[in-house]
């Protein structure tokens, strides 16, 4: 069983899929496991690290792997030099993408996406979205305190007293919560709204406020898997009404607003921007599914009035080292599944939950119920 990790071609893409941790731990199960060289240099793991660990550095690593590691979905270039039938898992991105779901299953590959995962207990090691979610909303209060030209923590001084900074935090899931908690260890105010009531008890143990219009559609706002529900126009006005005079009043204020397979809910219009401080800052998270605020342009600060709206890509690359860490052991940890362990090989259980909800093609087909084509379907 020969595991090859890729280097990532994406010029915007500095993780890498393993670490000499993980690399250990599938030569402890057998595997014989191949690093494209310089694969690593961008997280700070030198090619002579994961020879230590026990693997090999190579260039042409994919041409006879039978599972290949990734942490973006290989580009139509790539598959040419993939062996038909090898395993490639990654972060596949696959809503709005299914041509090249398509170009993959044709090239005989059997794909498995990682930010599929289902969320149930056996499968939260393996959750790709949360290890890299919590690394977005601490670099996103990071960045935001990088932009914003005043301290956050109040400090009483000789010469006068510092205000603590207002922090507004829109969005409260994975990211949302540890920048709640990234803001507050650093002395803001913080508040924070989201439209699902669960969240309300979580952002208060934080030492935080909940902002929002709590009537009954709010009571109703959460899909049994635990995301978000789209709200009615109704709700949205009330939310918005709340939410713009709110805004007038922060200093910084954070976005993370996604809902799976849709384009991002547009949280803050131009006319709440304007109606800003001199010198806020908007951090924007979900920039990279068409934005949650007005103005906001990818991989790029732009000054919009009074604030500045940032809206960096790939934020968790940004902490590669510690991005590619955690990563890499959720991809260890879903493998692990896939192998017998006396027999040493790939053994894939194609009954088990976490292995239907994440396989995307095979066969040659598209395999996944969301993406096949409406007459497979």
């Amino acid at each position: 069983m020969l595991i090859a990790v890729a280097r990532e071609t994406e010029a915007n893409e500095p993780r890498v899929a393993a670490t000499p941790e993980t690399v250990k731990k599938f030569k402890a199960l057998g595997a014989d496991v191949v690093i494209a060289r310089g694969a690593g240099i961008a997280s700070g793991i030198p090619d002579a690290d994961f020879e230590a660990a026990g693997a090999t550095i190579g260039d042409d690593v994919t041409k006879d792997a039978d599972l290949v590691l990734k942490v973006r979905r290989p580009s139509a270039g790539e598959l040419a030099a993939y062996k038909k039938g090898a395993l490639v898992i990654a972060i596949m991105d696959p809503y709005g993408n299914e041509a090249a779901l398509k170009q993959m299953a044709e090239a005989g590959l059997v794909a498995f996406a990682m930010e599929l995962m289902p969320r149930i207990t056996r499968a939260q090691s393996m959750d790709v979205l949360s290890s890299q979610a919590n690394l977005a909303g601490y670099r996103a209060v990071i960045d935001a305190a990088e932009q914003y030209g005043r301290a956050l923590p109040m400090m009483m001084t000789a010469a006068g007293t510092v205000p603590a900074a207002k922090v507004f935090v829109m969005g409260v899931g994975v990211a949302g919560l540890q920048a709640i908690a990234t803001a507050r260890r650093l002395g803001a105010v913080v508040t924070a709204t989201d439209v699902r009531p669960a969240t309300k008890e979580q952002v208060e143990s934080l030492g935080a406020k909940f902002l929002a219009v709590e009537d009954d559609e709010f009571k109703n706002a959460q899909t049994a898997a635990g995301y978000a529900k789209p709200m009615s126009a109704e709700y949205q006005a009330k939310q918005a009404a709340l939410t713009a005079e709110h805004i007038k009043k922060q200093d910084i204020v954070i976005t993370t607003a996604l809902i799976p397979g849709r384009p991002a809910p547009k949280l803050i219009t131009a006319e709440m921007v304007q109606s800003m401080r001199p010198g806020s800052v908007i951090v924007d998270l979900a920039v990279e599914r068409g934005g949650n605020v007005e103005g906001a342009r990818p991989g790029e600060v732009a000054v919009v009035g009074p604030a500045k709206i940032v809206g960096y890509l790939n934020v968790p690359g940004r902490l590669a080292a510690s991005a590619s860490a955690l990563y890499a052991k959720n991809l260890y940890t879903f493998i692990e599944t896939m192998i017998d362990k006396k027999e040493k090989t790939l053994a894939i259980n194609w009954d088990d939950e976490i292995i239907k909800g994440t396989a995307l093609t095979r066969d040659g087909a598209i395999v996944h119920p969301n993406f096949m084509p409406k007459t497979a379907a």
